[in-house]
């Protein structure tokens, strides 16, 4: 160096952003650098929003867009439907565990450090807020705007002469065949209460027929039947009009306690512990353990009781003691307490200016052309954009799969499918034409474990071989696999594109 002092270079970068030695700048050795930023501490809880009240925040988003009036209005509707459903999903699942570790003593606090009493008072305040700004949107709002286009949901006290008699008719013969009222005594206690169920409090005066003294009945809304009734055009005094199955057991249920006299009548529906508990490592059969905790699943730990606003403080504390639930737990609705049944008029009213634009998916050009998939991968690899592009091309692939003699075996992965979806038959019919067929079936898919688990047992059946994933993991990959005797193609691939969040029934 010659006695000189060390020198090191540094490049600044030019306005372009690139990085050029012509703006070196020199350092003399020794000279005082700029300290570098210190890297942010990972346990730092201010780092970190908290995962339950996060999925709070995204449901009052979907609310938002039910209250977007650029919306078309039944599509408004869907998403309080949506916003409704998710939120029953919230308490089977991260209320109910939050309450159950509570419960055990295990209280250890998540990255953001919040301890899980907090964070229960947090989420009651939230959804007080959530609860207060549906029922405000469907009473001040969504009604009235239906109503400007026709469609009516008519309360008790707006029914017409004709009306209340159609309807008593309709309750005579539809529903009170299948209405099963348990007057609570001594040797009638409490009933286990099916998860989500709609029922009713009826308190009553007098005595019944074998002269004992009623007090109190429980009533539950027939499964059966359709919660939302549309009457018919002789009755009906605008295109759609709609009575909620729960107006008319509240008119009618007196015609259930003959010589009784009800002096009032309040929906109410709880929602229980919906997750699975299941330890895969100390069980020898997943399928057989699912099936197991499927059985008890509708009967679990109450997690909220959802209420009339009408219900008087003795109802509801009836209530709360049975289902051993706290003021805390309680909500109290101005309304329909299973608002989400509403979504079932969609498709009964024509009205295709209320609704999204019908979109018809784009067919891959290989489909179109009735080509050979196989041969058409073989020149490029087809990407798909899921809605947009069919997902016609995939059950194409695997139906030329399934009857091309070349075609060896078979793998696919399943993680939710539909009741009639041609995957699972096409893959039934490849394994008894004498292919090798495997497929990775998720049990663990939430609310869909016994359709799943039906639905290996049908795969089983037809000679499929079924592996149910990975222990610890749940396999959400689609991905499929087509073996041929002889290479016919380069590797090729179809890709899936994940879809954007969108309407779906609840």
């Amino acid at each position: 160096m010659n006695g000189e002092e060390p020198i090191a270079m540094h490049a600044s970068a030019d306005a372009s952003g690139s990085s050029n030695a012509a703006h070196a700048t020199p350092i003399a050795a020794g000279e005082a650098r700029t300290p570098r930023a210190h890297a942010p501490n990972l346990c730092d809880p201010a780092l970190y929003l908290n995962r339950e009240l996060a999925q709070l925040e995204f449901n009052f988003r979907v609310l938002a867009q039910a209250q977007d009036p650029g919306m078309p209005l039944l599509e408004r509707m869907r998403f309080l439907c949506i916003s409704n459903s998710n939120l029953d999903e919230f308490f089977e699942v991260q209320v109910a565990i939050l309450r159950h570790h509570l419960e055990l003593g295990d209280v250890k606090a998540g990255p953001d450090a919040m301890p899980a009493s907090e964070l229960l008072a947090r989420i009651r305040a939230r959804v007080l807020e959530l609860v207060a700004t549906q029922y405000s949107f469907w009473n001040d709002t969504l009604l009235p705007e239906l109503d400007r286009e026709g469609i009516r949901f008519v309360a008790r006290d707006r029914w017409s002469t004709k009306q209340a008699r159609w309807l008593q008719g309709y309750f005579q013969n539809e529903v009170l065949p299948v209405l099963s009222p348990l007057g609570l005594d001594p040797s009638h206690p409490f009933p286990r209460i099916l998860n989500k169920s709609l029922n009713f409090a009826v308190s009553l005066e007098g005595k019944d027929a074998f002269g004992r003294e009623g007090h109190m009945a429980l009533v539950r809304a027939p499964r059966s039947l359709p919660r939302i009734v549309r009457l018919p055009d002789e009755v009906a005094e605008k295109p759609y009009d709609f009575v909620f199955l729960s107006s008319i057991l509240h008119q009618f249920v007196e015609e259930l306690f003959p010589g009784m006299r009800v002096t009032g009548a309040y929906q109410f529906r709880v929602t229980r512990n919906s997750e699975l508990e299941v330890d895969e490592d100390d069980v020898q059969n997943l399928a057989l353990a699912l099936r197991d905790e499927l059985r008890g699943r509708g009967f679990a730990r109450a997690a909220r009781l959802e209420l009339a606003d009408t219900c008087p403080k003795a109802v509801a504390d009836f209530l709360m003691q049975n289902f051993e639930l706290g003021e805390a737990d309680v909500y109290r609705l101005p309304g329909p307490v299973n608002v989400h049944r509403i979504n079932a008029i969609y498709d009964q009213v024509d009205r295709p200016d209320l609704k999204f634009p019908k979109f018809t998916q784009r067919l891959a050009a290989p489909v179109v052309a009735e080509r050979n998939l196989f041969e058409a991968i073989a020149e490029r690899d087809l990407l798909l954009h899921h809605p947009f592009e069919s997902f016609g091309a995939v059950v194409e692939l695997i139906k030329q799969a399934a009857n091309d003699p070349a075609v060896l075996a078979i793998k696919q992965t399943l993680y939710r499918t539909g009741n009639d979806s041609p995957l699972v038959n096409l893959l039934i019919d490849a394994a008894r034409a004498g292919k090798d067929v495997t497929v990775v079936v998720e049990l663990r898919a939430r609310f869909d474990e016994e359709a799943n688990i039906q639905l290996a047992n049908r795969l089983q059946e037809a000679g499929v071989q079924v592996v149910y994933g990975v222990v610890g993991y749940k396999t959400h990959a689609k991905i499929l696999l087509a073996c041929a005797a002889t290479c016919i193609c380069r590797p090729a691939t179809i890709t899936r594109s994940l879809r954007a969040s969108t309407p779906t029934s609840a």
